[in-house]
């Protein structure tokens, strides 16, 4: 096995043209070995010489020459194969190693190794020098400062109740140190809740939920003190319930911590340590937004503007070594962000740089960025990339010493789906020769044509971005199929309704009696009557005490099947449920279907108690069926 620098030679030596697909196929598996294996800096167990090294055929060979050598080195090939397979598996390491890690992290962002690779862009086929990666952001102050002055003017403008002016310490007396507690104590309080409540949820629905929610718990003693089922019952509609949950219990936690006293730590670690359900991103929102410390913020939104930024082809949600490095990065410049200006801490230079990243990859470097407006497109590999592709520009091609073994291989980028469709068809092999013509030298003559205007440059430039960070196709949802019982008790026209477990999906929220289909059913009208029917007579006959009682409830009468209502779809992240809604009757149901000593986990509810309880999006809808039925 070559390597990396003489794999860097062979590949950049072949012909532009016909040999591009054997480039980048040979770059993909030169990544795939230094992924299996750990990199500590020296060569692998099985090292080629320079004679041993495996050759690529040339197109100005001639056919018979290229014809020998592959019978040449077919039998030594195979040889080989069984030595590589036995030491492959003796060195074989896990994908993600953490020192190494460690180790690229350290070369990318020490303030004391200036490594960053001039070069304003890599060639077509993304093969480049790990120092590619350094953000050019850390040797840019003046960028640094632009991103925080569009920051300044964009701030209020879709007037985020949450977003207020730091509080700083100094503006307080020294002599009245519980005013300043009492100011930061409600801050970080205010500041936890609406960074909780933006997870997986738009800006536009959190507004309102947080509104409502600090009018009627202003301060998090006011929260630690509420009822459970009113804190899941104004979280109603957010979905992911079990924040809900873990903001109540982290509230209460809190409050009665004689350290804490209602008053959130001020450092990343101890917020991670101490308060449930607060991690890495929410404890820097705090840490920065609140206290002005130099704490990364790092949300889905900033690892995309990241990515681009350092131009990382890599997986941002499931690749760790990708995420961590991103991390890294993150920390690196809001330390250098705190340093900027007269470098005094705490400030609010920290949260101001979070928000500004954040708010950038929300509205401007979005999934289809608009990079005309971008304030720091400078800095952005992505963009210099995006821009020499547009413009026809070749790429500087030089010896590389220490390949990148972050990003995937540029095949892998998913087209944008709209920039698919705009395209016309094309030969077979074109997109090859013309990726390749603009980075490498030696490419087929072409015809002159016209400089690119400015809209098409922007347009390549921004389609380019968008490949930025690698999309993974979209696993398919799982489907279920679900039985909503609804039993009315005709004595009162009150309903039987069940609380779900306190852990997994909708915790602690009540339900009307469901019942999961097994996914080889037929899912016919009559199949699901049938299976309806027999788990209620089943809920019944189990509220007996007895096996006699619940034979005899299987026989008693009373029970009255009033119908399919209708189907309620509801989708999650992970799950696509059909919950069929079905109505039942009954003349006098009692403690038939209640467990005395678990009142609180079965009851029976009026209509009014109903609509005030706390019940998942779709289970409400399915309340509404039945309500609507009469």
């Amino acid at each position: 096995m070559a390597t990396r620098r003489q794999s860097a030679r062979i590949a950049l030596s072949l012909p532009t043209r016909t040999a591009a697909k054997k480039r980048s196929a040979y770059f993909r598996q030169q990544q795939e070995d230094a992924s299996e294996f750990e990199d500590d800096g020296s060569e692998s167990a099985h090292t080629a010489t320079d004679e041993e090294a495996p050759s690529i055929p040339s197109d100005s060979e001639p056919e018979s020459a290229q014809l020998a050598k592959r019978r040449k080195t077919a039998t030594a090939k195979k040889k080989s194969i069984a030595v590589e397979v036995v030491t492959s598996k003796k060195n074989a390491a896990p994908k993600y190693n953490r020192d190494e890690t460690k180790k690229i992290c350290e070369t990318l962002f020490s303030t004391t190794k200036e490594k960053t690779d001039s070069s304003s862009s890599c060639s077509a086929t993304r093969i480049h020098a790990i120092t590619y990666h350094r953000p050019l952001l850390l040797s840019s102050a003046a960028a640094r400062e632009a991103l925080l002055s569009w920051f300044d003017s964009v701030s209020t403008t879709r007037a985020m109740p949450w977003r207020m002016a730091w509080v700083d310490p100094t503006s307080y007396h020294q002599d009245k140190p519980s005013d300043l507690r009492k100011v930061l104590e409600r801050r970080a309080y205010e500041v936890w809740i609406s960074e909780i409540m933006l997870q997986q949820t738009r800006v536009a629905v959190v507004i309102g939920y947080w509104t409502r929610w600090m009018a009627k718990w202003p301060t998090i003693h006011d929260l630690a003190a509420a009822p459970a089922d009113d804190v899941l019952s104004v979280w109603q509609g957010l979905g992911y319930y079990s924040r809900a949950t873990r903001i109540h219990q982290g509230a209460k936690l809190v409050c009665a911590d004689p350290e804490m006293k209602g008053m959130l730590p001020q450092g990343v670690a101890e917020l991670e340590a101490k308060v449930p359900g607060v991690g890495r991103y929410t404890a820097g929102a705090i840490s920065a937004i609140v206290y002005g410390h130099a704490a990364p913020m790092v949300d889905g939104n900033v690892l995309r503007v990241l990515s681009r930024q350092l131009g990382i082809l890599g997986d941002v949600k499931t690749d760790r070594r990708t995420i961590d490095v991103l991390w890294a990065a993150a920390d690196a410049l809001v330390k250098a962000v705190a340093q900027d200006g007269d470098g005094v801490a705490p400030s609010d230079r920290p949260g101001r740089w979070g928000q500004a990243l954040m708010e950038l990859g929300s509205t401007v470097c979005a999934p289809k960025p608009n990079c005309s407006q971008c304030p720091i497109t400078a800095t952005c590999r992505a963009y210099a990339e995006g821009e020499a592709l547009a413009q026809g520009v070749s790429a500087k091609v030089e010896d590389i010493e220490d390949l990148c073994s972050i990003c995937a291989p540029f095949e892998e980028a998913e087209e944008d789906d709209d920039a698919v469709a705009a395209k016309n068809p094309v030969k077979r092999g074109s997109k090859q020769q013309s990726l390749s013509s603009f980075f490498f030298t030696g490419a087929a003559t072409t015809k002159p044509s016209k400089a690119p205007t400015a809209a098409q440059t922007m347009e390549t430039t921004t389609s380019h971005a968008r490949k930025f960070p690698l999309r993974k196709p979209k696993k398919q949802i799982r489907a279920e199929e679900i039985l909503v019982c609804a039993i009315r008790r005709t004595s009162d026209s009150r309903y039987l309704i069940h609380r779900r477990p306190e852990k997994g999906l909708l915790a602690g929220l009540w339900e009307f009696p469901s019942h999961i289909l097994p996914d080889s059913n037929d899912s016919t009208a009559k199949e699901r009557k049938a299976k309806a029917l027999s788990h209620v007579e089943d809920l019944i006959a189990d509220g007996k005490k007895s096996n006699d009682n619940r034979k005899a409830a299987k026989k008693s009468g009373g029970l009255k099947y009033m119908g399919e209502l209708g189907s309620v779809p509801w989708v999650f992240s992970h799950l696509k449920l059909t919950m069929h809604v079905h109505l039942f009757e009954h003349d006098d149901l009692d403690a038939v279907l209640l467990d005395e000593k678990d009142d609180t986990r079965k009851r029976w509810a009026s209509s009014d108690d109903l609509e005030a309880e706390s019940m998942g999006t779709g289970m409400r809808k399915c309340w509404t069926l039945v309500k609507e039925s009469g």
